[in-house]
């Protein structure tokens, strides 16, 4: 098991740019890939970005890519999400989450942990 906490999360203006955090403790945690998904109000949770076990792969949602930046420090047990050029359908809660499997994944069942959210808020 790995504990995860996001941070960084806040209200910004559309065109804003934002940091998202999620710190993990536990187990080891360059033994998981990681993950970032969003939920807006009434609707499902989707993927965002993800990134493998070492940092050298990473995938995006159509939607976010040229604008995010998924990247994470190993040696600080850390993951984070780069959000520039934000737009009002960016806001929702923003999760962070581990998948201990083998391949990199973008499906949320596929993800084991997860951290409490941070709101993002994108103001027009």
């Amino acid at each position: 098991q790995v504990q995860l906490v996001e941070s960084g999360g806040g209200l910004v203006q559309a065109g804003g740019s934002l940091r998202l955090r999620c710190a993990a403790s536990g187990r080891t945690f360059n033994s998981y890939h990681m993950g970032w998904f969003r939920q807006a109000p009434g609707k499902e949770r989707e993927f965002v970005a993800a990134i493998s076990r070492s940092g050298g792969s990473t995938s995006y949602a159509d939607s976010v890519k040229g604008r995010f930046t998924i990247s994470r420090d190993n040696a600080k047990n850390t993951v984070y999400l780069q959000m520039n050029s934000l737009k009002p359908e960016d806001t929702a809660v923003y999760y962070c989450a581990a998948r201990g499997g083998m391949y990199l994944s973008t499906e949320k069942y596929n993800y084991e942990n997860w951290g409490q959210g941070t709101q993002v808020t994108v103001s027009s």
